[in-house]
């Protein structure tokens, strides 16, 4: 694997240097569309293999920058235009399990929703507050252990449910109200624990396994069991009729969201439209790779009625680019980890200056940021 274990950087950073720029070098910043399309063009490839995403799609974004720079614009405003305005509701996670923690839980994020809250400052407010308050209600009750990937705590739980439990207790503690102030969500991440040659579910964490549909009657018994208002890659990603099973049960009041199922490719985002899958999309502009690859997935998930959720990765940095792009594009949900680490904090503290920035123009999405199901 070589240097940085193969997580170096040096490759990308010459293919900015050498193919990109001499491909980019004179044309005019703000001509978007054609700068991504030549990058596409010189890469040759179904999937960014050539240049890689990283490299073309840091140099999209530094091509917005430097056009809203010009225009001496922030880079939401020049992105979004007037419209540029809602401020997104979190979907925060406090507790991580799966490949993104080193304990027994299966389920790899419980995210809290601040949904009552009145501003994005607000809502951030209430979501450190009860983060806070988990770490002392998990120590009270002798539940240690560190942090996962993305800043949420990891310890051993008794089952895949009992986190919910202390997410209740949390917000409880807290002073909130589960339900009516918060919302919970979850990222279970299904195609981490699903066995394709056995066509099983296997919750190793609980010792059993579940068929496709055993897996929709678990998901439909824990949400109406807990104020669940999400749920993003509930069944695995080749599970198409698994998805479409979930949704047609309990899609019109829980919002079903694709991350590997559409790894935001419009192909397979169309494919998931067509069958009636999910009816959310995750967004994550560095997957996708370009700035107008990024526009094009959630212009198309709207059109079909389909909620967007701006997302980090687990692997992050401190740039806060994803915070424009959320209120520039509307996608009035947002998912960037727990309120600790800097990268993550970098990201709502982004937020929080779009926030007074437009001052009375600013609009919090709270409960309206689920226009897709019925509430």
């Amino acid at each position: 694997k070589g240097r940085y274990l193969g997580k170096g950087t040096l490759d990308a950073v010459a293919h900015v240097n050498e193919e990109i720029a001499e491909a980019l070098i004179g044309l005019e910043a703000d001509d978007q569309r054609t700068i991504d399309d030549i990058m596409l063009e010189v890469d040759g490839t179904d999937n960014k293999g050539a240049l890689g995403a990283n490299a073309i799609l840091g140099a999209s974004l530094a091509c917005a920058k430097a056009a809203a720079e010009s225009a001496e614009l922030p880079l939401y405003k020049y992105v979004g235009g007037a419209n540029a305005h809602l401020l997104p509701t979190p979907m925060m996670n406090i507790l991580n399990g799966g490949v993104h923690a080193d304990n027994n839980v299966d389920f790899q994020e419980f995210m809290i929703m601040p949904v009552g809250a009145d501003s994005f400052a607000e809502a951030l407010r209430w979501c450190a507050e009860i983060y806070h308050t988990l770490k002392k209600v998990l120590h009270d009750a002798g539940l240690g252990g560190g942090v996962g990937d993305e800043g949420g705590f990891a310890p051993n739980f008794k089952t895949n449910e009992e986190p919910l439990e202390y997410v209740t207790k949390a917000c409880e503690a807290a002073g909130y109200k589960p339900g009516v102030d918060i919302m919970f969500a979850m990222d279970p991440a299904s195609t981490e624990f699903y066995d394709a040659d056995k066509q099983k579910y296997v919750l190793a964490g609980e010792g059993r396994e579940l068929t496709s549909a055993e897996m929709v009657d678990y998901w439909e018994a824990l949400v109406n069991k807990y104020p669940i208002i999400s749920i993003e890659d509930g069944m695995a990603e080749e599970d198409w009729d698994g998805w479409k099973a979930l949704t047609e049960r309990i899609g019109d009041r829980v919002q079903l969201v694709g991350d590997d199922l559409f790894v935001t490719n419009s192909k397979r985002l169309a494919k998931g439209i067509e069958m009636g899958c999910a009816n959310a999309i995750l967004i994550k502009v560095n997957q996708i790779g370009s700035l107008t690859e990024t526009l094009e997935a959630i212009e198309m998930a709207k059109q079909a009625g389909y909620a967007c959720v701006m997302s980090h990765r687990s692997g992050e940095t401190e740039d806060t680019t994803i915070a424009d792009l959320s209120v520039a594009c509307n996608t009035v949900q947002i998912k960037t980890g727990a309120p600790c680490r800097s990268d993550r904090v970098a990201k709502y503290n982004q937020l929080l200056r779009i926030e007074e920035e437009l001052d009375s123009a600013a609009v919090y999405a709270g409960m309206s940021a689920f226009y897709n199901i019925k509430r």
